[in-house]
């Protein structure tokens, strides 16, 4: 196909299409309450139970049902309309974040009521992610997908890190269980705002079996290496970020810096995030997967401050910031490279083995790591996740397949 020459579509080009605001602004509503939530949950079971090894016990009940439902929301979201599934799923949301609030604020909360929530909390989000995901290529022409990735990227930064920064003014000041509840707020907000999006429609009507739904979309996942080589990455990754960052990070915080001082070390990350995400609608390599991937190894410049035993607070902000500038290059290079090599009406399928690859060992992680910790300290538990993300992102891009990928 010949290729015409001339100035990129500039990064707010996307925002030209209604129904691609109306998706960034039901995700920012989302992000929002998430930051808060994020910031919230860990210090809400550390005043209920005082032990981090329970930390990870309810932040691994909403893992567990993420993954164990990610493969059925994917299904979901190829076969019924993906704005409808994204109201459903904000629903739920919004019903488990107002409870557990609720229970916070009264005192009722128990570690099993806790995990229930989560773990309801979690199927929401099983539901949402697939479907949020591969709405974005319905809402913008082909070729503004870079851009349009970047920018919701940036959005979702802006989300977060208010969100994480509000979230940890909230819980210094009044307690995690008003953080929570706006998090619940927000996502019956979104709810909403989802009402008013319209886009072209890939459903699949559920005519077969949802197994030989599945099979279609394993097929389409293992079809380039690339794909489940990345996923196997993240298998590693995304276990050590989310057991520092949901576990170790606020025992650390609690014992030293204070909690007020993590959620904005944690917004420091967004913000990181959020430049990424401008740098990358402005200029990708053409083998930006490669090179995205490549930069991951930066993610674990947090982990080796917050191994120290009295960690320097202004170089933990900084290596937060350049962590995120780093991971949003990889982001945005991935989310393109998806959508452009998988067909429309597997998309939400395929994304859903992404998500359940790179998300599986999660919970395993944030349960296994409060013991750990208790067992030979948070600094060492911390140097070993860093070795581990290293390692799997170095094998990463020792593939040829994630070094020849070229954008179209």
């Amino acid at each position: 196909m010949a290729r015409t020459r001339g100035p990129a579509p500039g990064i707010m080009a996307p925002l030209a299409h209604a129904p691609f605001r109306t998706l960034v602004a039901g995700r920012v509503l989302m992000l929002f309450g998430n930051g808060m939530a994020t910031v919230a949950l860990a210090f809400a079971v550390l005043d209920v139970t005082g032990s981090l090894a329970q930390v990870g016990l309810v932040v691994g009940a909403r893992s567990i049902a993420n993954v164990a439902l990610l493969l059925l929301g994917g299904v979901l979201a190829d076969r019924l309309p993906r704005a409808l599934v994204v109201q459903g799923a904000c629903v739920l949301a919004a019903l488990t974040q107002g409870l557990l609030a609720l229970t916070l604020l009264t005192g009722t909360a128990t570690l099993a009521v806790m995990m229930v929530l989560s773990a309801l909390n979690g199927a929401a989000a099983a539901a949402n992610l697939p479907a949020l995901a591969a709405l974005t290529p319905q809402t913008v022409p082909h070729t503004l997908l870079r851009q349009a990735n970047a920018l919701a990227g940036i959005a979702k930064q802006l989300g977060m890190f208010a969100g994480m920064s509000a979230g940890g003014v909230l819980v210094g000041l009044v307690g995690p269980g008003w953080a929570i509840g706006v998090d619940a707020l927000l996502f019956a907000a979104a709810g909403a705002v989802f009402l008013f999006l319209r886009v072209p429609s890939t459903a699949v009507p559920g005519g077969g079996s949802v197994l030989r739904d599945l099979l279609d979309g394993w097929s389409e996942f293992v079809a380039r290496p690339w794909v489940w080589i990345i996923v196997l990455q993240f298998m590693v990754v995304n276990a050590g970020w989310s057991a520092t960052t949901s576990v170790l990070g606020p025992g650390i915080a609690d014992e030293t810096f204070g909690r007020t001082t993590w959620g904005l070390v944690m917004a420091a990350n967004s913000v990181g995030l959020l430049v990424g995400g401008i740098l990358a609608a402005r200029w990708q390599p053409r083998r930006a997967l490669f090179f995205g991937t490549s930069l991951v190894t930066l993610q674990t410049l947090p982990f080796f401050v917050l191994a120290d035993p009295a960690p320097v607070v202004p170089l933990l902000f900084a290596a937060m910031f350049l962590g995120g500038v780093a991971v949003e290059q990889f982001s945005v290079a991935w989310e393109v490279s998806v959508q452009e090599n998988i067909p429309p009406e597997r998309l939400s399928r395929v994304y859903s083995y992404d998500a359940l690859g790179s998300f599986v060992a999660m919970p395993v992680g944030q349960i296994a790591i409060g013991p750990v910790a208790e067992a030979i300290g948070p600094g060492r538990s911390i140097l070993i996740v860093a070795g581990l993300t290293i390692a799997a992102t170095l094998a990463a891009i020792a593939t040829p397949s994630v070094r020849s990928l070229r954008r179209r």
